[in-house]
């Protein structure tokens, strides 16, 4: 939903009062001048307000999703990692999200916890759609989601009640003088949680997905000098959830502490940023084995403990100057990132007990050195960069024992393994005169398997995915031309793109249950054995299209389309998957929304969502079929810090299917659920 609550007039008397008059701002660099070049989605302040999440705000964008069709508000810690343009969606995710310059993907997983940056503590994201190189490295495969974290301008608070037990209480207040401000952001959202297999299919396994998320953070900005500023930042959140079946649930927590300073560039002075950060996280997440019938569930798996640590620091310089009758920007950087963590579980459940334990993981690494620059003249800009980074996977061990008499059944250890990754981008723009513009750009990225994905085996209900040591980063090249318009009523932007991912990790099917095989045991009949594995190319053709308008005074529109022709090449490795679409990624997505400011403390707004089918594994043999839903919501601005909202979110209770057993039975997002609250400002 994107909509503007309205601000009210304020009177002298709250302006002599207002702690939002202090100046003093978050560490950061302003976004570099080479981003117009290419493919960029700005939604502001106003523009994420009314989600409950940030990656529900960034759903505004077609294509841009969880691995599921689900949210974060539903979807299990292990798929909440996001992808852009429906190339190839992952649980990992494969694009990098930060939060001012911080990035926010689990260092075991690679996936985002999206409870720890709730939307009233953010000032606006960025989307940078196409591989990253120049500043970004490691992890944008298919994109950069850059978070920003409001400044020191007052407060929010937004509590809400909806549906099936939901309580939401989320808010961030600054205090400060003109040297020092402190920023403070929490979260509390619990829910009763919805059944997602419905009908004649459900059985008494199968129960509400309940919801219990807490976050809680600080941000202390100093003003060192004029122009110089220093942010330290610490957060902790937990978030905790059920499966929807039986008494399997997932635990998700962490905590983080950066240090940011910085000093942004100027007329004939150079800006930099020296940033340093380290997070922690644990997962909690158990599984089993659901009867035909669907009215027992055997427990197959926990996972009791996950500890994970990542730590990591960059450095860049920027400066800008007039060379050759133009403006020339450039920065020159470092970035290191490290990271450790295992999975401790235990598994095989007979007579009443799980029989077997398991130990696995490793360290991973990456550093690199990158050059990126911009030069404006005139109607042109040019744009771009290179890097070099290094990437080492060491450490690596898989260690199982039988739990009843201690004797050891499998103990791994992996070789070190390193190797150098150039990758590059470069672009031009050009301004063609009446609002008109062109833009063309190239680039490449990788992103390394994680530690998760190398190490650590999983279940869900009957289906097994065994780990991969042995996987390789994926690259991505790819090219993109754009066309723009723009004036005082109109956005409008066409792009047309071409990306290949070679050695592409795909979760590829080996054997249908049940039986029992080596290292993964046994599946269940209805269940299938998967590896993930470097299963060849991905080669993806799409056009994104997007329309902005102002209608009539007070009312907006707003529409996007997106197509990706996206097709698996299994080479050697994976043959059975030469033409195949990537797993759960759909060819077409769309969103159209209306916002309405019907009288002067009235707003109303519409949002509707479309989506093609898409399959929910590799074979393409479960099909999720095409899915529509339409929210609205209404917001009243009864006092001038205050304003009273409704909002209904799938509004025609449409069945949308998020995944699918070899059985046929599917799961599916939440049906129409009402919410109302009040939000209060200062």
């Amino acid at each position: 939903m994107l909509f503007d609550l309205p601000i009210p007039p304020q009177s002298p008397q709250d302006e002599a009062v207002q702690v939002s008059d202090v100046v003093v701002t978050a560490a950061r660099l302003p976004p570099a001048a080479s981003e117009a070049a290419f493919s960029v989605v700005r939604l502001g302040q106003s523009e994420i307000a009314a989600s409950v999440r940030a990656d529900e705000a960034l759903r505004a964008i077609p294509a841009v999703s969880l691995f599921r069709r689900t949210t974060s508000l539903s979807a299990n810690p292990t798929t909440q990692g996001l992808s852009l343009r429906a190339i190839a969606p992952s649980g990992a995710g494969r694009a990098l999200v930060t939060l001012d310059g911080v990035p926010l993907n689990d260092p075991f997983g690679g996936w985002v916890i999206w409870a720890q940056s709730a939307p009233e503590s953010l000032s606006g994201i960025d989307v940078i759609r196409g591989a990253g190189a120049g500043p970004y490295g490691a992890g944008t495969l298919t994109g950069v989601v850059a978070l920003r974290e409001k400044d020191a301008d007052g407060g929010v608070l937004d509590i809400s009640i909806a549906e099936r037990g939901g309580l939401r209480a989320s808010g961030t207040a600054s205090v400060g003088n003109e040297r020092f401000a402190l920023t403070v952001s929490g979260l509390h959202e619990t829910s009763d949680g919805y059944v997602p297999v419905r009908g004649t299919q459900a059985g008494r396994a199968d129960v509400p997905m309940d919801l219990t998320a807490e976050a809680l953070s600080g941000r202390l900005d100093v003003n060192v000098t004029d122009n110089i500023r220093l942010s330290v930042r610490a957060a902790t959140w937990e978030e905790d959830r059920g499966s929807g079946l039986g008494n399997n649930r997932a635990n998700a927590s962490g905590n983080s502490l950066s240090a940011t300073l910085a000093r942004a560039p100027a007329n004939g002075r150079s800006g930099w940023r020296l940033q340093a950060w380290q997070n922690h996280s644990n997962l909690f997440n158990s599984s089993g084995a659901v009867s035909a019938d669907r009215n027992a569930v055997t427990p197959a798996n926990e996972q009791y403990r996950t500890p994970a640590r990542g730590r990591g620091a960059n450095v860049a310089l920027r400066r800008q100057d007039d060379v050759l009758s133009g403006r020339l920007e450039w920065e020159i950087g470092a970035d290191a990132r490290f990271f450790e963590g295992e999975t401790q579980e235990r598994f095989r459940f007979m007579n009443g007990v799980f029989t077997r334990g398991r130990k696995a993981g490793g360290e991973a690494s990456v550093a690199g050195l990158y050059l990126d620059g911009s030069w404006d003249k005139g109607p042109w800009l040019l744009a771009g960069g290179i890097r070099v980074d290094q990437w080492t996977n060491n450490a690596g061990f898989r260690f199982e024992d039988d739990l009843q008499n201690g004797s050891v059944t499998l103990d791994e250890t992996e070789d070190k393994r390193s190797d150098t990754v150039f990758s590059a981008r470069l672009a031009a723009r050009r301004a063609l005169g009446q609002g008109w513009s062109l833009r063309g750009a190239a680039y490449s990225g990788f992103r390394p398997a994680s530690l998760n994905e190398l190490h650590r085996p999983f279940r869900v209900g009957n289906d097994l995915t065994e780990a991969n040591a042995a996987l390789s980063p994926e690259t991505l090249k790819g090219v993109e031309a754009g066309l723009g318009f723009a004036n005082d009523r109109i956005e409008a932007n066409a792009s047309l793109f071409w990306n290949r991912i070679e050695d592409a990790i795909v979760n590829v099917t080996l054997a249908q249950g049940p039986g029992t095989f080596p290292r993964a045991g046994f599946v269940p009949a209805g269940g299938v054995l998967r590896q993930r594995q470097n299963a060849g190319t991905i080669d993806a053709t799409g056009i994104e299209l997007s329309l902005k308008a102002r209608l009539a005074e007070g009312l907006d529109a707003r529409g996007a389309v997106s197509w990706t022709d996206a097709e698996m090449d299994g080479d050697d490795s994976a043959p059975q998957l030469t033409g195949l679409r990537p797993a759960q990624a759909p060819r077409w997505s769309a969103v159209l929304g209306l916002d309405w400011q019907a009288a002067e403390r009235l707003h109303l707004g519409v949002d509707g969502r479309y989506e093609s089918d898409r399959f929910d594994d590799d074979l393409n043999s479960r099909v999720l079929k095409a899915a529509w839903t339409l929210d609205a919501r209404a917001a009243w601005q009864a006092l001038d810090h205050a304003a009273l909202w409704v909002a209904v979110d799938n509004l025609m209770d449409e069945d949308v299917q998020t995944s699918q057993t070899a059985t046929g039975i599917a799961g599916y997002t939440a049906p129409r659920t009402w919410r109302a609250g009040v939000r209060l400002t200062y």
